[in-house]
């Protein structure tokens, strides 16, 4: 049995354009997975956009002078949905869930939405950084455009050590390898051990709070990444296809099973549950 994907976006997340929950419920059942949790964007820093850079039309109406304001998370709309595909997809559990941005920059507003909503998966994780003259923010891909790759990585990193330190109404933490799908194909090749020291402080701060380490297969996260949560001290790792499509539901779940497997960390009895260190 393939494990549970613990993150998960459908129509509800701005940003997925090819989204459906129902449709993405019944992909699950097709995959036998145990089950789903639609983990669906909260987003509340503004990115200001590059010189000419195009967006999808259906972003256009939340763009001003340059700069992208993600829209509120409709948490009504949301779990209408959750309901009706939970009716109509009984032997599958459907779980709730959000996906907070930055949630140490914005406390009063995602405290406010953690009260309303009673999610049962809360990812915390980063995707903006400063932008090069420091006025605003941007989505941190953008930063390779004007620094190292190796700085847009540590900074990242820096930046993910806060939040673990500065927010703690989280469970897992999403996708410590963002950067890296946006590496520049150009140049030196990506390297975790380039950054293991920063890689290691992000861990240990992770494990020390007891949380989970997400194993995002968009990209898939390097072994030694995952071998070095164990080292320093991690019980647990949640699976996370990140699909904003259903068609990549589960994706390169068992190569991450494998690996997995090989670091140490197994499935228990509960099929729904996070793979714990054996």
């Amino acid at each position: 049995m393939l494990p549970p994907d613990n993150h998960v976006h459908s129509q509800w997340s701005w940003d997925a354009l090819a989204g459906s929950m129902e449709r993405t419920c019944l992909r699950a059942v097709e995959l036998g997975l145990p089950s789903v949790a639609f983990t669906e964007h909260a987003d509340f820093t503004a990115w200001t956009l590059r010189p000419g850079e195009k967006v999808p039309e259906e972003w256009r109406p939340l763009l001003a002078e340059g700069v992208l304001n993600p829209p509120s998370f409709d948490l009504d709309g949301y779990r209408s949905c959750l309901e009706s595909c939970r009716e109509r997809y009984p032997g599958l559990r459907i779980l709730s869930g959000v996906e907070l941005s930055e949630p140490h920059w914005h406390a009063s507003r995602v405290g406010i939405l953690l009260g309303a909503g009673g999610f049962e998966r809360v990812l915390a994780s980063v995707h903006s950084a400063p932008t090069a003259d420091g006025s605003g923010f941007t989505e941190v891909s953008a930063r390779y455009d004007d620094q190292p790759p190796a700085d847009v990585v540590r900074a990242y990193l820096a930046e993910t050590v806060r939040l673990i330190e500065q927010f703690d109404a989280f469970e897992v933490l999403a996708h410590i390898d963002y950067p890296v799908r946006y590496w520049p194909a150009n140049g030196k090749p990506y390297d975790p051990y380039d950054f293991e020291e920063e890689y290691r402080h992000v861990l240990r701060s992770l494990a020390a709070t007891g949380k989970v380490l997400e194993v995002n297969t968009r990209v898939p996260l390097h072994p030694q990444v995952l071998a070095w949560w164990r080292e320093e001290g991690g019980q647990a790792i949640s699976f996370a296809s990140d699909a904003h499509d259903p068609a990549a539901l589960a994706r390169g779940f068992r190569d991450a099973v494998q690996v997995a497997d090989i670091s140490g960390f197994r499935q228990g009895r509960d099929p729904h549950a996070f793979w714990r260190r054996s």
